[in-house]
């Protein structure tokens, strides 16, 4: 991979953003629950032992960074994984840990 650096300040910083959210115990717990398909606030809650505000907090964030998505049905919220990148760098980062 050839990456013009400084070029790519942005494109960099973001990438960084992007790890950093993941290197929270919180948010990884999240994204890998949501990696097995869509799932509502309450279900992500009970899944991970949190209160339904506390993850909502940390899905806010992960929305903010495109790394999950949402949708409105009635009064639930459903998240995804945003796109197939996000879930190609969780399976190669489970793999990698699992060598």
């Amino acid at each position: 991979m050839n990456i013009e650096v400084n070029n790519n300040i942005d494109k960099i910083c973001d990438m960084s953003d992007f790890f950093k959210a993941l290197s929270d115990e919180t948010r990884l717990k999240i994204i890998l629950v949501i990696s097995d398909g869509e799932i509502c606030v309450n279900d992500i809650a009970n899944k991970i032992g949190m209160t339904k505000s506390a993850v909502s907090h940390q899905l806010s964030y992960l929305k903010k960074l495109r790394l999950v998505k949402s949708r409105k049905e009635g009064k639930e919220v459903y998240y995804s994984l945003d796109d197939d990148h996000v879930n190609l760098l969780i399976k190669s980062a489970w793999e990698h840990v699992n060598e």
